[in-house]
């Protein structure tokens, strides 16, 4: 394609694309002429943005002063090659921002020359050295980093564009940029063509760079992904997951669009990928937003996009903490960089939501362009208004079939929050946990009842690289990792993610309607062959209760004996618990010999008796001054005679020490049908520094099951004074509309609906 100017060219049409002729300049990526110059207009006016300035200038000053570095690829993650290409990466999308921005050309000068070194060493560069992934890099490890590393080196040579004399943008192009574009997709269509989170960053790299140099062959690589790869219609990712692809788009950004989210924006990975996820899919839809006008790239799935981020900030806790569903790694928040983007553009460009300016002063950041000085500009204004997590149910796959995510909250007593996160997903592909209908429980400082997330400590060099860890398929994963039920000390579906992919559990019903009773339950007939499994969590506020209080039922049938594992993975340390156990005192074995049991401490053990069961716990806390408090929790669970009580820790079977010493409480069953019905109870708190215990004792009394059918399961709480609750559940019929009836002990429960809590 000519070209008719080195700063406006003509996009022409190209046949079947449906693209249109429109003029461009650069910058055109995130940076625009247009959003330059505004900001240079108002610079000093808007101090959250001047100070974003004044950090990422000095920053980037200080690597000028250093000089440009650019090793001889050799290092994995968190080793001094690849930790000096990642920072290269990021200085240089910094300094092209800060040309655009100060005019200052010692920031172009330096993009330039990085440029230039990097073209020079790049046709000299292997496969790298290390070949230990399934699309080994050059620049990087993994094609991902190098993905990464185009991604943010795109904008900045899009900064720099007119600066750089034709020759040398000739030769950049020529020597780096095509085939560094050509690496990433034709030579490993493994990563590039597929749906997972690895392939939107090949997408958006081989995209970006595509819409800078006027390349419409990369760009509609980019949207549709390559032809003729060889590949079949199931997109297999490196960990074994998979996706039917059966619609018009096979592969390329318009693939992720139409796969990786359901219809409301939930990410079928996490919201931990997604986050990391979320950096390619909006720079190369703010890109094509700026460049390809027609494409409505963000109206695009009924605004998909904008739905997804959404999704990502409501799955988070009240310190903005993703959920650690699937593999991801504890902490990580909506301060990461991604997210601060991604807020930034969500408030620009879909229709400046004030609430997004609560969490952008929670951020204390912007980014340096356009979108970030639009959020700070009206934070100073004073248009913030707070941005408030509520409870919501998310649809899972595709077509929002498969299953999804169930997030009900409710206001403390103290102004805290309790918050239950039941998960009902598909398996999230490579990166899904055998975790059905498992949960986890909050409070306003974060976990109380915890899925575990990775067994991986990123870009630690010390531990394997930055990488998995071997622990991370042998304990993390498995079912007996989580809080859900294990059947015959076997992970769901055996372990096998093909099946586990191919499956997925159903909500049943979902209600928050009233802010003091709240419900959400999902079933699951498909984990092991013959056991159905069925699991309500009910969130009861009342005055009754110093806190909310969680009530979980599980209901079990089987047509043959099973024995049922149901383990809490509770945070904090041990108090009492109300049954005799032996403890292990001088030596401790595994509580089995694989699918995660391998990997557990059996600590302590006893038997029930058949009265109900009573675990409590501390959860120590860090407050603000830096000094740590704390909470009591108990959970009282309805008990049989012999269930065995088991008290046990992770850590076993680990030799270098890669998994955390978290505690758990496990209650095993040997049953046919059968229901687990418990309590999780806010009752206390423990200040170290006065020494004194606010109620330290739980205010439940017992657990019952009074009832199970086939059609109803009912439970009865009781209340250490006396008081009762009876939780009646239809089975078979959730409708809203349908009556149900059921006499117990010559008492009527009558109800409309799948459920009723008296």
């Amino acid at each position: 394609m000519k070209k008719i100017t080195n700063t406006l060219f003509l996009i022409l049409l190209f046949t079947g694309t449906g693209l249109i002729s429109i003029a461009q300049t650069h910058p055109n990526l995130i940076l625009t002429k247009e959003g330059v110059e505004k900001i240079r207009k108002n610079l000093g006016t808007v101090p959250m943005f001047d100070q974003v300035l004044a950090t990422i200038k000095a920053e980037v000053d200080a690597e000028i002063e250093i000089g440009i570095k650019v090793p001889i690829p050799k290092d994995m993650a968190g080793g001094y090659t690849h930790e000096r290409h990642k920072k290269n990466w990021f200085i240089l999308q910094k300094a092209g921002n800060l040309y655009q921005i100060t005019g200052d050309q010692k920031y172009a000068e330096y993009i330039r020359q990085s440029l230039l070194a990097y073209a020079k060493m790049f046709p000299t560069l292997p496969k790298h050295p290390t070949d230990r992934s399934y699309a080994t890099g050059k620049i990087f490890w993994q094609c991902l980093n190098d993905a990464n590393w185009l991604v943010y080196v795109s904008q900045a040579y899009d900064a720099v564009y007119d600066f750089m004399p034709k020759s040398e943008r000739d030769f950049v192009e020529k020597d780096l940029f095509r085939p560094l574009a050509e690496w990433i997709s034709t030579e490993n269509p493994q990563f590039y063509n597929r749906v997972h989170n690895h392939s939107t960053w090949g997408n958006a790299a081989v995209g970006m760079i595509g819409l800078v140099m006027n390349d419409e062959a990369l760009i509609q690589r980019a949207l549709y992904g390559l032809k003729n790869d060889g590949l079949d219609n199931t997109m297999v990712d490196n960990d074994g997951g998979f996706i039917k692809v059966e619609g018009q788009n096979k592969a390329g950004f318009f693939a992720q669009l139409d796969y990786s989210f359901s219809p409301d924006g939930h990410f079928t990975e996490g919201p931990y990928y997604l986050r990391y996820a979320m950096t390619p899919f909006l720079l190369f839809a703010k890109s094509l937003a700026n460049n390809r006008p027609d494409l409505k790239i963000y109206e695009y799935r009924n605004g998909i996009l904008e739905k997804s981020i959404y999704s990502l900030l409501y799955e988070t806790d009240t310190k903005g903490r993703f959920f650690p569903i699937n593999d991801s790694q504890k902490g990580m928040s909506w301060n990461s960089r991604e997210v601060v983007a991604a807020v930034d553009i969500a408030y620009l460009d879909f229709g400046n939501d004030p609430t997004l300016l609560s969490i952008a002063e929670k951020q204390g950041k912007v980014t340096l362009d356009v979108a970030g000085f639009k959020t700070a500009a009206d934070i100073e204004k004073g248009l913030a208004k707070p941005f408030k997590h509520r409870s919501i149910a998310y649809n899972d796959g595709a077509d929002g079939k498969h299953g999804g995510l169930g997030i009900i909250r409710t206001e403390s007593a103290d102004g805290g929050e309790i918050c239950v996160v039941s998960k009902y997903a598909a398996h999230g592909m490579g990166h899904g946990h055998f975790d059905k209908l498992s949960y986890a429980l909050y409070d306003e400082q974060g976990e109380v009842i915890q899925d575990y997330g990775a067994a991986r400590w990123v870009n630690i060099d010390q531990k394997g690289g930055g990488r998995y860890l071997k622990e991370n398929q042998s304990f993390a994963k498995q079912t007996i990792a989580h809080n859900a039920l294990a059947v015959n000390e076997t992970s769901h579906y055996q372990g096998k993610v093909k099946a586990a992919e191919a499956s997925h559990p159903d909500q049943y019903f979902f209600d928050a309607k009233n802010p003091d009773i709240q419900a959400v339950s999902a079933k699951e007939n498909n984990a092991y062959e013959g056991v159905k499994i069925h699991r309500t969590f009910v969130l009861l506020k009342d005055e009754s209760f110093r806190n909310p209080i969680l009530i979980d039922v599980l209901k079990v049938t089987s047509e043959k004996e099973n024995q049922y594992d149901l383990p809490t993975w509770f945070q904090g340390h041990l108090l009492a618990a109300s049954f005799d156990y032996a403890r292990q005192m001088t030596s401790m074995t595994t509580l089995g010999q694989g699918h995660g049991y391998q990997h557990i401490w059996k600590e302590a053990d006893g038997m029930s008796a058949g009265e109900p069961t009573q675990v409590t716990w501390f959860t120590p806390q860090t407050i603000g001054s830096g000094e740590v408090e704390g909470k009591i929790f108990t959970l009282t669970t309805s008990a049989i005679p012999n269930d065995e009580l088991i008290l046990g820790r992770a850590g076993a079977s680990d030799p270098t020490f890669n998994l955390r010493p978290d505690p758990v409480f496990i209650q095993r069953r040997k049953a046919t049908n059968s229901v687990f019905a418990s309590v999780v109870e806010s009752h206390g708190s423990y200040d170290p520094v006065s020494e004194i215990p606010i109620s330290p004792f739980p205010s439940m009394e017992s657990v019952k099951v009074l009832l199970d059918s086939e059609a109803y399961t009912v439970v009865q709480i009781t209340h250490e004074s006396g008081k009762t609750w009876t939780l009646a559940i239809a089975n078979i019929d959730a409708s809203e509309a349908r009556n149900h009836q059921v006499t117990i002990e010559k008492e009527i429960f009558e109800w409309k609906g799948p459920y009723i809590l008296k």
